[in-house]
């Protein structure tokens, strides 16, 4: 069994447990995915295997490198790939082996990785979430950094200080998160509460490592 999955986010909703409560859910299309590459410690010093999304991708999408790389293991139109490692007592997986959303069950603990939603150009209490300074009568400071360095020394600016930039589209973990409902047909997963990036964005599942 692979300890994860890869899928795409659709959007959210909510669902109803059987007490009533309502239960906000993140709804991801989990698969199917096709295993693309087998890496084992005695070839590659670890043992892991690598998974393709199987979705429709135009030819012209994927690069000759790519696409022979896709097509050794029959799974031609893949353009997401990720790889995760496996586990002791994983299941003896090979190239064209198909990974299923039905290895998860209601009540399971997973991990979702994606990548942010991007904001662009933020300020630094947006970025940083800064508290600001006073809002009262007579002060400069309402949201301004206050001081990034001293002037005597280092007379610089060290690299790292927080300031205002680029916000988004970094690689974001969401731990523990209830899976609610799992669609073996439709291959859709439910799990509770957000997950990172846009409708639309890949992401891949594992189980809880916590």
């Amino acid at each position: 069994m692979v300890p994860g999955i890869l899928g795409k986010k659709i959007g959210m909703t909510q669902v109803y447990r059987s007490n009533g409560e309502a239960v906000p859910v993140t709804v991801l299309k989990a698969g199917p995915c096709v295993v693309v590459q087998r890496k084992t410690p005695a070839t590659d010093g670890y043992d892991a295997v690598q998974l393709g999304f199987v979705e429709f991708a135009k030819a012209k999408r994927v690069n000759k490198p790519e696409a022979g790389h896709l097509k050794k293991a029959g799974a031609d139109g893949v353009k997401f790939l990720r790889e995760v490692r496996l586990t002791a007592g994983s299941d003896d997986l090979k190239p064209g082996d198909r990974v299923l959303v039905d290895q998860f069950k209601p009540a399971d603990k997973v991990d979702v990785i994606g990548v942010s939603k991007g904001r662009g150009y933020a300020s630094l209490m947006k970025r940083h979430h800064f508290r600001g300074g006073p809002k009262s009568h007579g002060s400069m400071f309402h949201r301004a950094p206050g001081s990034i360095g001293a002037s005597s020394f280092p007379s610089r600016v060290f690299p790292g200080t927080r300031m205002a930039g680029h916000m988004g589209t970094d690689q974001v973990t969401i731990r523990n998160l209830e899976v609610i409902q799992v669609d073996a047909e439709d291959n859709v997963l439910m799990v509770k509460g957000a997950v990172p990036g846009p409708n639309g964005g890949y992401v891949l599942v594992r189980r809880a490592k916590r």
